[in-house]
Parts: C-alpha cells; sequence; structure tokens
C-alpha cells in the first residue's frame, strides 16, 4: 500500500465502468470530473459509475469536480485555420465573424482595455508568441515573435498584463449548483489570484457544505499572493500547464518545491499536476524523464500525484496508474520515515490538535510503531499527521463516509469507515477487531491511538495512547 495519493481524470478513454474499477484496483484514490470538457449529463453518469464502483470494492474513492474558469481562447477561424509567421500582422478585436489571416476575434473582448503595448500574448499554449505593437479602444495590434498554425478556439495567457477578470465565470456558477447538489467532495478553482477568490467560491457552495476547495496555482498572481491562497484554501494544486506558460518554464521546478515546501509546513495537502507522464498518452511506457518527475515530486513532499490525459484519453489509463504507484512504492521506500522528512507545522487555530500531532509522530519514531490509528470528525488529525511523512501506517477513523472520502487525499492516511463508542474499553476492542480485521495489524502489534476525550466537542483532539493489539 502506497502512501502517495493518486488522482485519475476521467475523460472518453475511462468512463466505462469496468475501468473505473479497473482503476481503483491499481490504486486510484481520487478521481478528476473535467469540466472543461463534457457536459452536466455525462458527469452525472459517470459519477454514478464511480459510485457503484467503489461500493463494489468499499473504497472510499474520493470525486474532485476541477472549474473550467475563465480560460481566454481566441474565436471561431474560417475554414481549417492558417498559418502565422515570425513578422507577421494580426490584429485581436471583439469580432464574433469567423477569424482570418488579418484578424481574429477573441472569446473576452474586455480584455482588450487591459493590454498594454509591449506585452506579450501567448497561444496554444505558449507555441505562438504575439507581442502588442498598439492598442486602440477595441482591438490589439500584434506583432508575431514565433509562428505557428491558428486554428477554432485556441486559448491564451497573458503573462505581462494584469486582466481583471472574474475567476468564476457563468458557466462555472452553473456547475457549482449540480456540484453542491451532489455528491463532490472536493471543487477545484483554476485561475486564482488570491485568497479573495477562495472566499468568492465559498459564497457559491451551501453553509455547512463538506466539499473543500482546491486552489491550482498557475498565474504568476497566484504566486505573489501564494501564502494567502494556501491558508484560505483546503488543498493547493501545483497546475505547471499554464504555470509554465505564465512564467519562465525553467523557475517552474523551483516553484514547484516551493510550494510544496510551504504547504507541509502549513499542513495543507499538495497535488502536483499536468504531464507527468504524458507519453503514456500514446505509448504504453513513459520516458525516463518523466519517472524522475514523478518521483521528485514525492521528494518534494507533494501529498498527491496527477493524471491527466494520461487516464482521460490515452489508451493505457490503467498501466498509467500502475506506473505512477510503482514510482511511488521506490521513492517512498527511500525516503519515508527518515529524519531528515520531520518538521514542525505551523500551529492551527487548534494548537493542542497540532501539538499531539507532533507528539504522535515522534512517538512513532521513537517506538518504531506499525500504526498509528487517528479517531476524527473531520480529518484534521489525521491530515496534520501525515504531513510528519511518519513509516507508521496512518489509519484515519471516522463514521462519516464524507469525511472518509476526504481522508483519501491525505498522504499516508488509510481511511476506515467505524462507529466510535463512547467507552473507551469498547471503543479499543472494536478497533483492534476492525484492524485485524483489514489485515493492518495483528495481536500484540503496539499501535498509536490519537483521540479526543470530549466526545460532544468535535475537533478537540487531545489524547495520546501507546496500545497494544488484543
Amino acid at each position: 500500500m502506497i502512501r502517495t495519493k493518486i488522482i485519475a481524470t476521467i475523460g472518453p478513454g475511462s468512463e466505462r465502468l469496468e475501468t473505473i474499477a479497473a482503476l481503483i484496483e491499481a490504486g486510484v484514490d481520487i478521481f478528476r470530473l473535467n469540466f472543461s470538457h463534457g457536459t452536466i449529463e455525462t458527469h452525472s453518469a459517470v459519477l454514478a459509475r464511480i459510485q457503484e464502483a467503489r461500493r463494489a470494492v468499499n473504497l472510499p474513492v474520493a470525486v474532485l469536480a476541477d472549474l473550467c474558469g475563465p480560460k481566454i481562447r481566441l474565436g471561431k477561424i474560417a475554414g481549417t485555420g492558417f498559418e502565422i509567421f515570425a513578422g507577421d500582422q494580426l490584429r485581436l478585436d471583439a469580432d464574433t465573424t469567423p477569424g482570418t489571416p488579418e484578424r481574429v476575434g477573441v472569446n473576452r473582448p474586455e480584455l482588450i482595455q487591459e493590454v498594454k503595448t509591449g506585452h506579450r500574448i501567448l497561444i496554444d499554449d505558449g507555441n505562438i508568441e504575439l507581442r502588442v505593437e498598439s492598442t486602440s479602444a477595441d482591438a490589439l495590434q500584434c506583432l508575431c515573435i514565433v509562428g505557428g498554425r491558428i486554428s477554432n478556439n485556441k486559448g491564451m495567457n497573458f503573462p505581462d498584463s494584469d486582466l481583471q477578470v472574474s475567476t468564476l465565470t457563468d458557466k462555472d456558477r452553473a456547475d457549482l449548483q449540480w456540484i453542491a447538489g451532489h455528491e463532490i467532495d472536493y471543487v477545484a478553482l483554476s485561475f486564482v489570484r488570491s485568497g479573495a477568490d477562495i472566499a468568492e467560491l465559498r459564497k457559491h457552495l451551501p453553509d455547512g457544505s463538506p466539499i473543500h476547495i482546491v486552489a491550482k496555482i498557475e498565474t504568476r498572481h497566484a504566486i505573489d499572493c501564494l501564502d494567502e491562497i494556501i491558508r484560505a484554501a483546503n488543498v493547493v494544486m501545483v497546475a505547471r500547464g499554464d504555470l509554465a506558460v505564465e512564467m519562465d518554464p525553467a523557475a517552474v521546478p523551483l516553484i514547484q518545491k516551493d510550494i510544496a515546501r510551504r504547504c507541509h509546513v502549513a499542513g495543507k495537502p499538495v497535488i502536483i499536476a499536468t504531464q507527468m507522464l504524458q507519453s503514456m498518452v500514446e505509448r504504453p511506457t513513459p520516458t525516463r524523464a518523466e519517472v524522475s518527475d514523478v518521483a521528485n515530486a514525492i521528494l518534494d513532499m507533494a501529498d498527491v500525484v496527477m493524471l491527466s490525459a494520461e487516464t482521460a484519453v490515452g489508451p493505457y489509463a490503467v498501466k498509467a496508474v500502475k506506473m505512477m504507484a510503482r514510482i511511488a512504492a521506490q521513492t517512498e521506500a527511500f525516503s519515508c520515515g527518515s529524519a531528515s522528512t520531520a518538521t514542525i507545522l505551523s500551529p492551527e487555530t487548534r494548537p493542542v490538535t497540532t501539538a499531539v500531532g507532533q507528539g504522535a509522530s515522534v512517538l512513532c519514531r521513537e517506538l518504531g510503531v506499525k500504526l498509528a490509528a487517528v479517531w476524527t470528525e473531520s480529518g484534521r488529525t489525521a491530515r496534520l499527521l501525515s504531513k510528519h511523512r511518519v513509516a507508521a501506517t496512518i489509519v484515519g477513523l471516522s463514521a462519516d463516509a464524507v469525511i472518509c472520502r476526504r481522508m483519501s487525499m491525505y498522504y499516508g492516511v488509510h481511511p476506515m469507515q467505524l462507529v466510535r463508542n463512547v467507552d473507551n474499553d469498547e471503543m479499543l476492542r472494536n478497533l483492534d477487531a476492525a484492524l485485524k480485521s483489514a489485515g493492518l495489524a495483528a495481536s500484540g502489534d503496539r499501535i498509536i491511538v490519537i483521540a479526543g476525550t470530549h466526545l460532544d466537542d468535535p475537533g478537540a483532539t487531545n489524547a495520546l495512547l501507546i496500545h497494544l493489539v488484543a
């Protein structure tokens, strides 16, 4: 059982029930529904299959809904498109008629007022580069610096411009209504710029919603506001695709390490995403560089690694998950539980819980225990302990299926749905039986049990117990 969690994106290559079941068996902990593609009807059908598959194996597999966000795109292009070459001129405007080699429309014409002379415009993930030579009330006159093929709806990035587009689009708001009414555990917000964007998203979720928010870091502005975004979000994703377009690609590996380090200290899970095993979209084996990329993400203390096109459209979805699990197993054997991974977390709003997690990590290392059982009402204590990278298996215990699925995002945490007894002796007897039945412990094993002594105060974890399994 590996500790690193795996996200697989569902798409045409993996949406059948049999494939979803095989992906769970291969090691998927979270399925991603990408709302940049598909319809509410297709997402509903896929969610029903995920629910059926996880019921069959009785595993708390979580579901992440990834909002489309304010992606800026070119408009429609006449015919099949055209080639643009370095030195060519191209006008970008608000006209909705099909584009030509002389002019092309954009889907968000309000940005024309915010882009300045000299700013770069990148098209198709940076494959084409334009530079703005002049501006007018309704158009940008651009010089082509790096040429390529222009075709329908290509994505655009503006690395030099401070665009004031809303992070939530009308489509996102409509999708959120569906998401809030279904069994979704996490929702990812694209193109986050500040903590205020996270707060805005929360307003569109019902009061008391159990859905946790994933902040996708993919813009220069997000890097400038990184600490406040980490505080506001429940989980952070390093979305390296757009990030590498918005910033110098050579800086992205160091940015990845910095984000992972800050999330580690803050006690927040971090996901590393985009093109981790990209060659497996077309081939059954990854490149050596891709294997190293996944391993280094885990060495950076990523909690989760994500597959996108590899599982969404590629024919080798199950092989890609198995490969990622193999890389994680090898890397964790090298790094997990070493003294160098020990850390002091920033105190949260409940410093006693933070201190209990710190103490449990010390006991796990000093006593060499096999397992730490964590009773939790919200998943917080299991999450904080997971950040200490102990060699012991962390079993997150909750009577709530929602909390168990939430804990599927946490490194090294094995969620288990179990009702806690008020009587501590009875609680331990039931715990021993559940652990032995699951093959996680045997009679005579020394384990650590973490719990709260005040059951009427959820979240008040304040007790550590060294326990011998009966």
